[in-house]
């Protein structure tokens, strides 16, 4: 029997990547995960196949960020599929991996770029986590997917940086709240993974040379490095940890 039998588990951008790698994870360790995407259900709908076809179980919600009421719009469709298989809308797990990057150094960083990555890095994490405490059941565990660029300067990743950081205090603040109802929160932090944002850094050589060189392993992460460790913060194994910024990016910059 996994560790997360019996738990309920929402993932955002669950469709690839590593809310995709996280979704598989959580599942394997028997939770029940409600695999969120923002336009491709389709991609959702592989996901959870997969889940399926190896002894798992999940279901898909879709939900824009981009859009205002993206937050309202993925809590109501919990709330009917939770209701509809469980009996009630409360759920244990919350993974909020969604997140943009826009490349662009000061000069280029218009207001609509920086503010769509505010929309869907802090507001979207920030106000999930508001509606979904009354639905969170005590000892819950909330996941925050930061970075690891919060700790180094990537001039291009300005905007992206700096909302990550914001994640990051958002951690650390509400740690302290959420105490009360042993609720843990924790954010991790990767380096280069291989997934669909770094897909241009990874298919030039010379890009392939400096993401692997940036870690003490000579190579790149992947969805799974990420996804053991949010499965471990998910586990009851994990619950006098709160409030930490984990650095999972084997070991870059070091």
């Amino acid at each position: 029997m996994g560790k997360l039998q019996g738990k309920i588990a929402l993932v955002t951008g669950a469709s690839r990547g590593i809310g995709r790698g996280i979704a598989l994870r959580l599942a394997q360790e028997g939770a029940l995960v409600a695999v969120h995407y923002a336009k491709n259900r389709e991609a959702a709908e592989e996901v959870i196949r997969e889940i399926w076809e190896k002894g798992g179980a999940a279901f898909a919600v879709g939900a824009d960020f981009k859009s205002a009421n993206g937050v309202y719009e993925l809590m109501g469709a919990m709330d009917e599929a939770l209701r509809a298989r469980t009996g009630d809308n409360c759920f244990d797990i919350l993974v909020n991996n969604a997140g943009i990057a826009q490349t662009a150094f000061i000069e280029d960083l218009t207001e609509e770029l920086f503010e769509e990555e505010i929309a869907i890095n802090v507001k979207a994490p920030l106000f999930l986590i508001r509606e979904a405490l009354p639905r969170l059941n005590d000892e819950g565990r909330i996941i925050n997917i930061s970075s690891s660029v919060t700790r180094m300067a990537f001039p291009n990743l300005l905007g992206y940086s700096m909302t990550k950081g914001a994640i990051n205090t958002m951690t650390s603040t509400l740690a302290k709240q959420l105490g009360t109802r042993n609720i843990t929160i924790n954010a991790i932090m990767p380096g280069i993974t291989d997934t669909d944002m770094n897909t241009a850094t990874l298919q030039d050589p010379a890009g392939r040379k400096f993401a692997a060189g940036l870690s003490v392993f000579d190579r790149w992460g992947q969805p799974e490095d990420l996804a053991d460790v949010a499965a471990f913060l998910a586990s009851p194994d994990s619950r006098w940890i709160t409030g930490q910024c984990i650095d999972v990016s084997g070991g870059t910059h070091l």
